[in-house]
């Protein structure tokens, strides 16, 4: 969570905003190795759903000055996206598009985002 007294001027300056971004980045990198076939669903679905957890953070954020209720109704969105990503993964993993190593790590890393966003809006409530 944020440091207590340090001014946050943007979405991107949260730290949960940093970790999803950056997992999002690999997620995207992988994907892209994806067989043709899966372009346009699996892959598509995957790098749209831990792309969506910067963008609810990033909207949510620029509304909180009228409305934290609004604010916390994004990171809501944002942990549903989440959960999005971490059943595709799954997918991911079954059908052999990612490995072991690379579920187990996706996994901890959104488990983590997750529990930031958990944070995050309880804050806000």
């Amino acid at each position: 969570m944020e440091k207590p007294g340090r001014f946050v001027e943007r979405a991107r300056d949260l730290e949960v905003y940093k970790r999803a971004y950056a997992v999002s980045l690999e997620v995207h990198r992988v994907t892209l190795a994806f067989p043709k076939i899966e372009q346009y669903a699996l892959a598509d679905q995957l790098r749209r759903s831990s792309k969506a957890i910067c963008a609810n953070l990033a909207e949510g954020f620029a509304k909180q000055s009228h409305s934290k209720a609004e604010f916390a109704r994004f990171v809501s969105m944002a942990m549903g996206s989440c959960s999005e990503v971490e059943t595709w993964i799954s997918y991911a993993f079954d059908i052999r598009y990612i490995t072991q190593a690379q579920l187990d790590e996706w996994r901890q890393s959104y488990i983590q985002v997750h529990g930031m966003l958990v944070k995050l809006r309880e804050k806000l409530t």
